[in-house]
């Protein structure tokens, strides 16, 4: 067996990943009290999005802000938010499985300074499921980064969430009409459609 094939991941053809941005966090920031309702509202959605990824085996990637300590490693974070009044829920509803992928970046943009792109080029990944916080920061910037790299976005909009619904909403029309990312509700995502345009595309 090839080392390509090896992976449980890793396939012939163009792929999707499902990334997870922000989402373990104590929320003990500023603004942190407003963001957590919406994240929280979120999380539940995703927990939804995350079981329908497994069953078709799309790779779920964590990537999380190190909270400038560049002695972080995410299991300890993981488990430092379980002690957290508000962390814990949103981890209850998302804990990380022993096959998912994590990064830790120091900045907004899950790509600048991390090896996402490396990992999402072994994973032969060609679109992607963003989802997380804030909708108008961590996810606009990451979304920004991922399309000046030519990757096929989909923002499901009830996937997301910023400190206010309007101010969600606004990220989320600017991603839709400018990055041409589909920001339809995580229910209405063919997964498995999405999983294999790309190789429709190419036959």
């Amino acid at each position: 067996m090839s080392e390509k094939n090896s992976h449980p991941h890793v396939h012939d053809y163009e792929h999707v990943a499902l990334l997870f941005v922000d989402m373990i966090s104590d929320f003990s920031f500023e603004d942190g009290e407003r963001l957590f309702p919406h994240t929280l509202k979120a999380a539940k959605k995703m927990a939804k999005l995350k079981t329908r990824a497994k069953e078709l085996n799309i790779p779920i990637l964590y990537v999380n802000d190190n909270y400038g300590r560049w002695q972080s490693d995410f299991p300890g974070i993981v488990e430092e938010m379980k002690q957290s009044e508000q962390g814990k829920k949103i981890v209850h509803l998302l804990q990380p499985d022993d096959d998912d992928y994590f990064i830790l970046k120091p900045q907004y943009s899950a790509f600048f300074m991390t090896p996402l792109e490396l990992l999402l080029n072994y994973l032969n990944v060609k679109s992607l499921i963003i989802c997380g916080v804030a909708g108008n920061m961590c996810i606009h910037f990451t979304a920004n980064d991922a399309f000046m790299r030519g990757y096929k976005l989909y923002i499901p909009s009830d996937c997301t969430a910023s400190n206010s619904r309007e101010e969600n909403d606004k990220a989320l029309h600017l991603m839709a009409h400018v990055l041409k990312a589909t920001i339809q509700p995580s229910e209405e995502l063919d997964l498995e459609a999405i999983k294999y345009e790309w190789r429709q595309l190419k036959s």
